[in-house]
């Protein structure tokens, strides 16, 4: 596949368990998250430095498309001015109409509102750009946002479309909606990547029937090395997100090298990668990178020394997908993570 070309990709993001460390796994969790004034609200590690440098590249759009309700765009807008964000749309879910409509059910379903945006979305934006996808193992993200890119590409059409949506327990009034942006599509391989944050601590292998579209990660240096496999960011970008997090959060070195070796291992970045990192770690100064020069030095000398270790990336794609059969065991992965949340906090 060929390098990302600046201007030409859309950049489209979740933000609960994506961006925010957001907690609602229970109902305690969820009041105390909307009375939560920007300040307060936490940023994933590496989050905000990525989508800076993502910006810096002059990409055709950054999305945002959150599940939480209209009523919380005040804050969260402060919460992204705060970080520096700058955002070309934001979509919140319409929980209250909904709500008022009488439709219960819609306030946890994902797919109808999450896949549907995504459908309109792209019958509005420029059908030779490209798409990277961030999203979180809480809910249905990678389900979602592999039957969006299958519909792109025309892999999925509308019965197999219709039987998710009854899987789903869609509203029958707001599926022929869905359908009809699914059949306005303009047809190509329109998704990229898929990138899943972990904050669940899953194994990636539950994702692993997805193929390598879907690329789950720990923490926000994964992605941007990904990235910078992808042409979309330089290495110089990637060790200045690398320095937010070994500044701010505490990461060392090793803890740098051992994420990049996770994603050699997943065969997603290979020498190449490492290569490029390691020379431009060899020339950081510390007017760019300050206090975080010594740990960033200290990183590329240790990933040099695993250079003979790592071969080329593979980029396998996936089989076709049952999106009928997925859908139940996808479901069951999110309840168990769930409960295994809720039993961590007691």
């Amino acid at each position: 596949m060929a390098a990302i070309v600046p201007g030409s990709t859309i950049y489209r993001w979740d933000l609960d368990k994506t961006y925010l460390r957001t907690e609602f796994d229970t109902i305690r969790d969820l009041l105390r998250t909307a009375v939560e004034p920007a300040s307060r609200k936490r940023t994933v590690p590496g989050a905000s430095a990525l989508l800076r440098e993502l910006r810096a590249t002059g990409p055709n759009a950054i999305t945002i498309l959150s599940g939480s309700p209209e009523q919380m765009r005040r804050v969260l807008e402060a919460k992204l001015r705060l970080d520096g964000i700058r955002w070309d749309s934001f979509t919140l879910k319409p929980s209250l109409e909904n709500l008022l409509k009488g439709r219960v059910r819609f306030l946890k379903d994902q797919i109808s509102y999450k896949l549907g945006a995504l459908l309109d979305a792209r019958t509005h934006s420029d059908p030779n750009t490209e798409e990277v996808l961030f999203g979180d193992d809480a809910e249905a993200d990678a389900f979602i946002y592999s039957l969006y890119a299958d519909l792109c590409a025309g892999r999925v059409g509308t019965d197999q479309l219709l039987a998710v949506l009854e899987r789903a327990k869609v509203y029958r009034s707001q599926i022929p909606t869905i359908v009809r942006r699914a059949d306005r599509l303009p047809r190509g391989e329109a998704v990229r990547q898929v990138f899943i944050h972990l904050e669940r601590m899953e194994s990636p292998n539950v994702f692993a029937e997805f193929g390598q579209r879907i690329c789950p990660f720990y923490n926000y240096f994964q992605p941007a090395v990904v990235l910078l496999r992808d042409g979309a960011l330089q290495p110089e970008a990637v060790l200045r997100i690398g320095a937010e997090i070994i500044l701010r959060h505490a990461f060392s070195p090793d803890a740098l090298v051992a994420s990049f070796l996770d994603l050699a291992r997943r065969r997603y970045v290979g020498r190449p990668v490492a290569e490029r990192l390691v020379a431009a770690a060899a020339k950081v100064e510390r007017p760019s990178f300050g206090g975080a020069m010594p740990s960033l030095l200290q990183f590329g000398e240790a990933l040099e020394r695993r250079l003979p270790e790592l071969g080329e990336a593979q980029r396998v794609e996936p089989d076709p997908i049952d999106y009928v059969d997925l859908f139940s065991r996808d479901k069951a992965r999110a309840r168990a993570a769930r409960r295994r949340a809720k039993w961590k906090k007691r």
